[in-house]
């Protein structure tokens, strides 16, 4: 049997009220703490992306969020020069039950909405990349990070 190249896989969220969306700052991670980043997490197999993502939300946002709620915006593939490749699902949501919490204060310093114009300077360098393409709604990107 073939051994076939495996990537990461991960998801996002953009989730959106008022023209703004929520963004994390992320703390005790070991990876970008005190950088801005969208709620995410791996895929974890045995799930669809939609169902990773909505999973995702309530463990990091404390929401709850339909499958169905879930918009496909963009997918980025990132080569990680010491961490391998990823890609990355990003959806898009502007319907959920329940209040935005920091569900994972132990992971995550601060929950707050942005203008897509005005995001922080410290934001996670791949997420800023996937965004800026959503901004110009382009469905696909790349990212090649030396670190």
């Amino acid at each position: 049997m073939k051994d076939y190249f495996k990537f990461i896989p991960a998801v996002y969220l953009v989730l959106k009220k008022d023209n703004q969306i929520l963004l994390l700052q992320r703390q005790n991670t070991g990876y970008m703490d005190g950088y801005w980043s969208l709620p995410a997490g791996h895929h974890d197999g045995g799930q669809t992306l939609k169902e990773a993502m909505c999973r995702e939300a309530k463990e990091e946002a404390g929401v709850n969020i339909q499958p169905e709620d879930l918009t496909f915006i963009h997918v980025m593939h990132r080569h990680q020069a010491n961490d391998g490749e990823r890609i990355d699902f990003f959806f898009g949501c502007t319907s959920w039950t329940g209040s935005i919490t920091n569900a994972e204060p132990h992971k995550c310093s601060a929950l707050t909405w942005f203008s897509p114009d005005a995001l922080p300077s410290n934001l996670v360098p791949s997420v800023k990349h996937a965004l800026q393409h959503i901004a110009a709604q382009e469905m696909y990107s790349e990212e090649d990070q030396e670190t």
